[in-house]
């Protein structure tokens, strides 16, 4: 009898490192696809259309999103990002894991579904950490950077409605966490 996939959402907050150790998981891993978001915002620099995201314009995001083309949407800094709901259900069918990587209000959405799904919350190593993550970025402004602290604070009231938390202060610590999480949920008695 062929198992579903599971899923996994990892959130957590802007510049926690989210992205670096999602790439290192699904690296490490087999059996295990990072679902890839569309979003109507620019790519950042390296960021490559259809391997970190899909780009697509504000006008085009919108009519999928009434079409009810995504698992999950959420407008985020002024910009959408969602989930599509056809490739995840796909490969979740085939008995594929699927891991992704989205923000709070998007992981909740999902949770109201019923969907089962692992929850997985990354934490910075303190709020000073994070800070200096975002300013060595070198891709937002002093004013979007406190936005993007404020915000990590309100994410962080959420932290009890996840399964597991990770704390990011370690990368290679943190991606191994994050295969140990993989590994007994892909053992877990009962998991159909």
């Amino acid at each position: 009898m062929k198992k579903k996939g599971i899923l996994f959402i990892i959130s957590a907050p802007s510049g926690s490192g989210k992205t670096t150790l999602c790439s290192g998981l699904v690296d490490s891993m087999g059996g295990l696809s990072r679902s890839i978001s569309m979003t109507t915002r620019s790519p950042r620099v390296g960021e490559r259309d259809g391997m970190d995201y899909i780009f697509i314009e504000k006008e085009e995001f919108l009519k999928r999103k009434k079409k009810n083309e995504f698992l999950e949407w959420a407008k985020v800094f002024n910009e959408y990002y969602g989930t599509p709901k056809r490739y995840v259900k796909h490969l979740v069918a085939k008995g594929q894991d699927v891991l992704l990587s989205i923000d709070v209000q998007g992981a909740m959405k999902i949770k109201r579904l019923g969907i089962k799904t692992v929850y997985i919350f990354i934490l910075p190593p303190s709020m000073a950490k994070l800070r200096e993550r975002l300013v060595g970025r070198s891709t937002d402004s002093k004013k979007a950077i406190a936005k993007r602290l404020k915000v990590a604070k309100k994410e962080l009231s959420y932290l009890p409605r996840y399964d597991y938390v990770v704390v990011n202060k370690v990368l290679e610590s943190a991606i191994e966490n994050l295969r140990s999480i993989v590994i007994a949920e892909r053992c877990r008695i009962g998991r159909k």
